[in-house]
């Protein structure tokens, strides 16, 4: 009796340490988040304001993903003819185009432009698209690397990982948005879309350790 007992309270033991790994996995356990003053950081701030609306460039595009973390869209990967999938849909990038929609660029009219321009360096274009040539994470890779601020992918940094930075990751696999969220070690929270429960989430450590970070940008227009 006293062996069954000691077996159920283990097994009941191990379910309950699994289903709390499943629900930190998934980022449904709260969990305390801090900001850039909690750690005596500066927050820059763009001397741009293109839309002209009052907010700096990067606090639009902040702006921006934190919309599309509220809207929570489908995770949909296809082909929209005209470029745009519907709002209720959208895949990594998608959350890309949009947080800098908000700031008042165009990123399909950005990086067609500089395909057109620089055909040479995007290799990896066998057909000019601009439908989809801008929701191509290599694509946006290698534009921000011509286009915009190049920053340090080492998030010990962690003052230079700023709200509305654009980061890269794997083989020019994921892209997402710096949030102006922080975990208790002062490294930034995520916004993007990789098909989880919660689009801002403390998952920008995991996904540097997962796949590398191979791109840290700002986005100013050099």
């Amino acid at each position: 009796m006293k062996r069954s007992f000691y077996l159920l309270f283990v097994g009941l033991f191990i379910l309950i340490l699994i289903g709390l790994f499943v629900l930190d996995y998934y980022r449904f356990l709260p969990k305390k988040s801090y900001i850039a003053s909690d750690f005596h950081i500066d927050i820059i701030h763009s001397e741009i304001d293109y839309n002209q609306n009052g907010i700096d460039d990067y606090m639009d595009i902040l702006s921006g993903a934190k919309k599309e973390v509220k809207l929570k869209p489908k995770y949909v990967s296809k082909y929209y003819s005209g470029g745009y999938p519907p709002e209720t849909e959208g895949v990594c990038t998608d959350v890309i185009w949009r947080a800098l929609k908000e700031a008042g660029y165009s990123l399909k009219d950005l990086v067609s432009e500089d395909i057109e321009k620089n055909r040479e360096a995007y290799p990896n274009i066998t057909k000019i698209d601009p439908n989809i040539d801008f929701r191509r994470v290599t694509n946006l890779n290698i534009y921000f690397q011509r286009n915009t601020i190049i920053l340090t992918n080492d998030l010990s940094k962690i003052e230079e990982w700023q709200p509305g930075d654009i980061v890269v990751f794997g083989k020019s696999e994921h892209i997402g948005i710096v949030s102006d969220k922080r975990n208790s070690k002062g490294i930034p929270y995520l916004i993007h879309n990789a098909g989880q429960p919660k689009l801002e989430e403390d998952t920008l450590q995991r996904w540097s350790k997962k796949k590398g970070i191979i791109g840290h940008y700002r986005f100013q227009l050099q």
